[in-house]
């Protein structure tokens, strides 16, 4: 399913009870965060690096963040990009959706394929990008959590 936007974001109501936001559990906390693979006119995917300073720092991801209370995945997405990248997402596409378990929380992650967006991607938090062909991935190192990710594109760009 593709969707597109226009001036206001579009998008298909996820029933409450697929969006967890911060849930805490006994001795952990659970966030949602909702991820955008971005890529160029050669295929390449975009990730960003991790401020040093915040958990898990140094590490590579794919660009998103926490989703609001009141967001959907699609709208947090369109809004984490906006503010951490500066693009605007135009239309985008469900990918994935899991768990990832961290010692100390779980992450729900909401990744998208964002198949139409303007602007020119920067690191409007400081934060290093760049693009890494897809079968560069698994030595790119990303976040333990983004692995499922990875494998997931990798399959796809194989049924090409």
């Amino acid at each position: 399913m593709s969707l597109r936007l226009r001036q206001e974001v579009q998008a298909v109501p996820w029933p409450p009870e697929l969006i967890p936001h911060a849930v805490t559990l006994p001795g952990k906390s659970e966030i949602a965060v909702a991820a955008g693979i971005l890529t160029d006119s050669r295929g390449r995917a975009l990730i960003a690096q991790r401020p040093h300073g915040a958990h898990q720092g140094g590490w590579w991801e794919f660009p998103g963040g926490k989703l609001d209370a009141t967001e959907s995945p699609l709208e947090g997405l369109v809004r984490e990009l906006r503010e951490e990248i500066g693009v605007e997402v135009h239309a985008a596409e469900p990918l994935m959706s899991y768990r990832h378990e961290y010692p100390e929380r779980f992450i729900h992650l909401h990744v998208w394929r964002v198949t139409e967006f303007s602007g020119e991607p920067a690191g409007m938090e400081g934060q290093a990008l760049r693009w890494s062909a897809v079968e560069d991935l698994p030595n790119a190192g990303l976040l333990p959590a983004d692995l499922p990710i990875v494998m997931a594109l990798l399959d796809s760009a194989a049924q090409v």
